[in-house]
C-alpha cells in the first residue's frame, strides 16, 4: 500500500522551484495560483535568498504549491490519485497540501487558504520574537518534562527519536545550555514563529473566520491528521482540523503509527522531499522510501507507484 506525504515549513531551500519550471503546464499553474494569492511563486521558488523565504506568508503557500505541482507529475488525474495512493498526509502546512489532493478542498481554494494561513501565523509570530528548536534522540520520558520545566511546547513530536520545541527565544536558547538526558543535538529550525502552539491563537481566529466561505468535500483518499493520527472520513471536519491544528501540536508519530496499521510497504514525499522520508526509515523499517526532490526523481517514483499502489478493492493497480 502507497502513502504519500507533504512536508511542512522548514523544507524549503532557495531555488527549490527552479528545476520544476522546466516541465510543461508547471508555470501556468504557477502563475494562475500566483496571481490567485498576490504571490509570485515563481519568484521565491527560484530567485529569492533563505531569509525571504523564511517568511512563514511566503513558505506556506511555496510548499503547498510544491507539493501540488510534483504530485501533479505523478498522477494524471485525481481519479487516478484516488485509486492508485492508499493513505496521504501532510506535516502542519503539508495538511492544506493533502486536503488538495484527497479532494478535500480545490487546489485553488487551498492555495488561498494557506496564504491566508501564512499571513495569518506571521502576523501572530509578530507579537512576541519565538521559534522552534528540534531535539534529536532522547526518550519521550526524559524530554517532555525537561520541556515544561523550560516553559517550552512539544510542538511536533515527529517520532523517530525527534520532537521539536516551540517558545520563546529565550526559553530556546536556555534549551540549547541544556539539553535532555539522552537528546543529542538540538537543532535550531528555520521558521519565523513557535507554530502549534499558543502563540498562534490569534491565527486560529483569522482561519476560522476564512473557512466560512468554504464547502469541503469528503476525501477520496483516507486523509490522515496530525492531530492524532486518525483518518477523518468528512471533509468538514477535515477543516476544523486544519484550522485548530495551527496551535496546537502536531503528532507526526502518530500518523506513521496509522499509516503501519493500514499496511504500508512504500511511502512517496513530495517536493521539497527528505525531511519525512528520513523519520520514515527509522519509525518504518521495511517501507520503501521515497523523497521527491528535482525531476529526475520522477521515474523512480513513478516504478515505486507501479510496484506498490493497489486499486479500491486493494488488488495491485494497472
Amino acid at each position: 500500500m502507497l502513502v504519500l506525504v507533504a512536508p511542512g515549513q522548514g523544507a524549503q531551500t532557495p531555488g527549490f522551484l527552479t528545476p520544476w519550471l522546466d516541465l510543461p503546464g508547471v508555470p501556468e499553474r504557477l502563475a494562475e495560483w500566483s496571481a490567485a494569492i498576490d504571490l509570485d511563486l515563481v519568484h521565491y521558488g527560484t530567485n529569492a535568498d533563505a531569509e525571504e523565504i523564511r517568511d512563514t506568508a511566503v513558505a506556506q503557500p511555496l510548499l503547498v504549491a510544491s507539493a501540488l505541482v510534483s504530485a501533479g507529475q505523478l498522477f494524471a488525474s485525481p481519479e487516478d490519485f484516488a485509486r492508485l495512493v492508499g493513505a496521504c498526509a501532510g506535516h502542519s502546512v503539508g495538511e492544506l497540501a493533502a486536503a488538495a489532493l484527497t479532494g478535500v478542498l480545490p487546489e485553488r481554494a487551498a492555495m488561498e487558504l494557506v496564504r491566508k494561513r501564512g499571513l495569518a501565523m506571521a502576523e501572530a509570530s509578530a507579537i512576541t520574537e519565538t521559534g522552534m528548536s528540534a531535539l534529536l534522540g532522547g526518550e519521550p520520558e526524559q524530554v517532555l518534562p525537561h520541556l515544561e520545566k523550560l516553559g517550552l511546547t512539544p510542538a511536533n513530536v515527529n517520532g523517530a527519536g525527534q520532537i521539536v520545541a516551540a517558545g520563546t527565544m529565550e526559553q530556546l536558547a536556555a534549551l540549547a545550555e541544556d539539553k535532555p538526558e539522552g537528546t543529542r543535538r538540538v537543532v535550531a529550525l528555520k521558521v519565523a514563529g513557535a507554530f502549534h502552539t499558543a502563540h498562534m491563537a490569534p491565527a486560529v481566529s483569522a482561519l476560522e473566520a476564512a473557512v466560512t466561505e468554504l464547502s469541503p468535500a469528503d476525501p477520496r483518499t483516507a486523509y490522515v491528521s496530525n492531530k492524532d493520527g486518525r483518518v477523518v472520513p468528512g471533509g468538514r471536519e477535515v477543516v476544523e482540523r486544519l484550522v485548530g491544528q495551527v496551535a496546537n501540536p502536531v503528532r507526526w508519530d502518530l500518523c506513521m503509527e496509522t499509516f503501519k496499521e493500514l499496511g504500508v510497504t512504500a511511502l512517496i514525499e513530495v517536493a521539497p522531499g527528505g525531511t519525512l522520508v528520513g523519520l520514515a526509515k527509522r519509525a518504518l523499517p521495511g517501507v520503501q522510501t521515497l523523497a521527491l526532490k528535482t525531476p529526475d526523481d520522477l521515474d523512480a517514483a513513478r516504478a515505486l507507484i507501479s510496484e506498490h499502489a493497489t486499486d479500491a478493492a486493494g488488488s495491485p493497480a494497472q
